[in-house]
């Protein structure tokens, strides 16, 4: 019985001792198949694998497909299956869409506020014919204040003696106007009774018939018309309030309303936008001036021949070519239309064969020597960009959109030009500077005063604004 617990201790000793032979042989499996697929899954530094992780492993790996399947080609990508001019017309159009929505939105907007945008526009206008006798008077030595009210009120007076005198002489000239439109009118009809077309007096009698019962029947329609003049009478009147106001302001506090502005625009874009706004009023201040002057030339000669020609109502003609001289192109036309209508309504054929002479005369000297040489290449717009915009903005907003269309295409050419000419000095200006010897002559030159690229905040980037 002594030895049977040395026995017993013996037997146990050698079942631990192949337990851990058995530990072994199984570590050193699982090490070899943790070898074989290292190559797939493999593992960070410095972790040692455990057999949850082999097991896991194990489970996720797919097997290669045996020899004898068929191969099956994988599908391509969508994008890479659409032809690359089809994928750059559709970023293309989808860009334009979005171009296309925003532009409705706003013309929406402005048909909404049509009145304060046109009144606002005359203002600026306006202000721009004025703004110089402003800068004249303050460097005479007049207060800021008193420079803008004088200048506005003069400015306001003078305009409104205009309209008052273009009133007064149509309606001073009214009942003659009236009797030498009637005595046309029989003269206009003995010489159709007289012409080779064959016209008979009975013929004329129906066409006069055929108008008087026009003119019965639609009654309700012209009342409804004068009615609607009434409306728009109140709502030029309300534009010629909104538009004095906006003149007072802009005249006296322009300078801060546009450094006002300025905050508004993100700060990458604020210098060019801060250089691209002088240059765009100095284009519409030349705009401005330069078409009252020519416009007063053109009433002032255009006037003198009718007046020698001995047309009724010579100087509201005048009056009238003056102010659709601010209309390119139509205004002209219109004007010198109705000098011609009224030349052969109260004058007759010849009479009104002059005047046309005069008026194309004066047109074509204004056309080819004073538009050039007062407006200058500041302003200078293609008269295809002239024609489309004149009518485009006829079409958008009527007399006041035809007025406002050049100028502002005139000052969006100016203000395009400057940006492209601006970005294209900025990336010059900011890009890395050439290194060698050879490279020096070929180095873009700065900007005067601009700090050099590796200067201020970082090399080849722009300060901070």
């Amino acid at each position: 019985m002594s030895k049977l617990p040395g026995w017993l201790g013996r037997v146990g000793a050698e079942l631990t001792e192949l337990g851990k032979r058995l530990e072994e042989r199984r570590a050193a499996a699982e090490a070899e198949e943790d070898r074989d697929t290292d190559a797939e899954t493999p593992i960070p530094a410095g972790v040692v694998p455990t057999a949850a992780d082999h097991r896991a492993t194990t489970a996720d790996h797919v097997p290669p497909p045996p020899a004898y399947a068929p191969s099956v080609a994988a599908r391509p990508d969508p994008v890479a299956a659409i032809p690359w001019g089809m994928r750059v017309a559709a970023e293309a159009g989808w860009r334009l869409l979005v171009l296309a929505g925003t532009l409705w939105v706003l013309m929406r907007v402005i048909s909404a506020v049509q009145l304060v945008v046109l009144a606002f526009v005359a203002a600026l206008l306006v202000t721009a014919m004025l703004q110089p006798t402003v800068a004249r008077l303050r460097r005479h030595g007049l207060p800021r204040g008193l420079a803008t009210a004088v200048t506005a009120i003069l400015g306001f007076v003078i305009m409104g003696l205009v309209g008052w005198f273009v009133v007064w002489q149509v309606m001073d000239n009214l009942d003659t106007l009236s009797d030498k439109v009637r005595d046309g009118i029989d003269e206009l009809k003995r010489w159709l009774l007289d012409s080779p077309f064959h016209v008979t007096e009975q013929q004329i009698n129906d066409v006069a018939k055929n108008l008087s019962d026009t003119i019965g029947t639609n009654t309700e329609e012209i009342t409804s018309a004068g009615l609607q003049g009434v409306t728009v009478m109140v709502e030029v009147l309300t534009g010629i309030l909104l538009a004095m106001f906006s003149t007072l302001f802009l005249l006296y506090d322009g300078k801060r309303i546009w450094q006002w502005v300025l905050k508004l625009v993100p700060a990458q874009a604020r210098p060019g936008v801060a250089g691209a706004g002088p240059r765009a009023w100095r284009t519409l201040t030349a705009y401005v001036r330069g078409t009252v002057l020519v416009a007063m030339i053109d009433a002032i000669f255009i006037g003198l021949g009718i007046w020698f020609l001995d047309v009724p109502m010579a100087v509201p003609l005048a009056v009238f070519i003056f102010l659709f001289a601010f209309i390119p192109l139509v205004g002209a036309v219109v004007s010198g239309a109705l000098a011609v209508v009224v030349a052969l309504v109260t004058e007759g054929v010849f009479t009104a064969l002059l005047v046309l002479a005069v008026v194309l005369a004066v047109q074509q000297i204004e056309g080819h020597v004073l538009q050039p040489f007062i407006l200058g290449r500041a302003v200078r717009v293609h008269p295809l960009a002239v024609v489309l915009s004149v009518a485009a903005g006829g079409m958008v907003a009527g007399i006041g959109g035809a007025v406002v269309a050049v100028p502002l295409v005139a000052v969006t050419n100016t203000v395009v030009g400057y940006l492209r000419t601006y970005g294209q000095e900025a990336a010059l200006r900011y890009a890395p500077q050439p290194r060698g010897a050879s490279a020096v002559g070929v180095a873009p030159t700065p900007a005067p005063g601009a700090p050099l690229a590796g200067e201020g905040e970082g090399e080849g980037k722009p300060p901070v604004q």
